[in-house]
């Protein structure tokens, strides 16, 4: 059976005076949720200032696991991630015209599903999932920032995107139309995985190849997000992080016919 252990932390930075980052997961409570909702884990980064990304990303997580709890016993978890976030987008855009202060609020969102030995992620905007294995760690989402599209697009190089002044500007995120398009994508997880769920707080100033280093050989989860933070502290500060690391200790191996999924021996 499909078994993780993770630990979560979230930081205002060193110069922020309020964080608009906000995570959450939800946990399956027996061993039948295990294998019909699996294991679900949301970061959000706000955006708005004042406190409209905070009600922003707050908003965007709150709906995504409410609505992962109540989602129909083995419902696809491809299927299901986008459907949770257009209708947390929704939500946002509500609470947005609910009053004139909250207007223009918006947040970035990324979610990862584990169920079984597969691991679905979806995302807008330019928080994060990697994958670590093996002492690498590969992304395994796509920044949806102009700087990072015009590169997709041939315009820039990915040098060069990485130093636009547009590469901390979304392309994409939730609060700023009625449809938002949602990356999606499905990844087969094994014994020993890490998957690590961030804001651009860490990311930004922390390489792939130190999220790595501090991840892997089994490193304890608590130390690993903390050492993170103070990394990210110590090179910038300039903005919130936040980090979900989730490893996975094992998985149950299963095959699907007709959309429903057995057991492999």
């Amino acid at each position: 059976m499909l078994d993780v252990e993770f630990a979560q932390l979230s930081d205002p930075g060193r110069v922020r005076g309020h964080n608009e980052d906000y995570l959450g997961h939800a946990l399956p409570a027996t061993p039948e949720q295990v294998q019909s909702h699996g294991f679900l884990f949301v970061v959000a980064d706000g955006v708005g200032g004042q406190d409209l990304g905070e009600v922003a990303s707050r908003t965007a997580v709150e709906s995504v696991l409410g609505g992962f709890r109540a989602a129909p016993k083995s419902e696809p978890l491809l299927t299901m991630l986008p459907r949770l976030i257009q209708t947390a987008n929704a939500k946002i855009l509500e609470t947005a015209h609910t009053g004139s202060r909250n207007s223009g609020m918006a947040t970035t969102v990324v979610a990862c599903a584990l169920r079984f030995d597969r691991a679905v992620v979806a995302h807008v905007g330019d928080s994060r999932c990697y994958l670590i294995r093996h002492g690498h760690a590969v992304p395994l989402t796509r920044d949806h920032t102009y700087a990072n599209e015009q590169a997709r697009l041939g315009i820039l190089t990915s040098r060069e995107a990485a130093e636009a002044p547009t590469r901390h500007v979304l392309s994409r995120s939730l609060g700023g139309d009625m449809f938002v398009n949602v990356d999606v994508s499905e990844h087969q997880v094994y014994a020993g995985d890490v998957l690590l769920l961030c804001s651009d707080g860490l990311h930004g100033p922390v390489a792939a190849s130190d999220i790595a280093r501090i991840t892997s050989n089994g490193a304890d989860l608590e130390d690993a997000v903390q050492g993170l933070i103070q990394l990210a502290n110590q090179r910038d500060g300039g903005d919130n992080v936040s980090v979900q690391a989730v490893r996975v200790r094992g998985v149950e191996r299963v095959g699907m016919y007709r959309g429903r999924p057995y057991k492999l021996r």
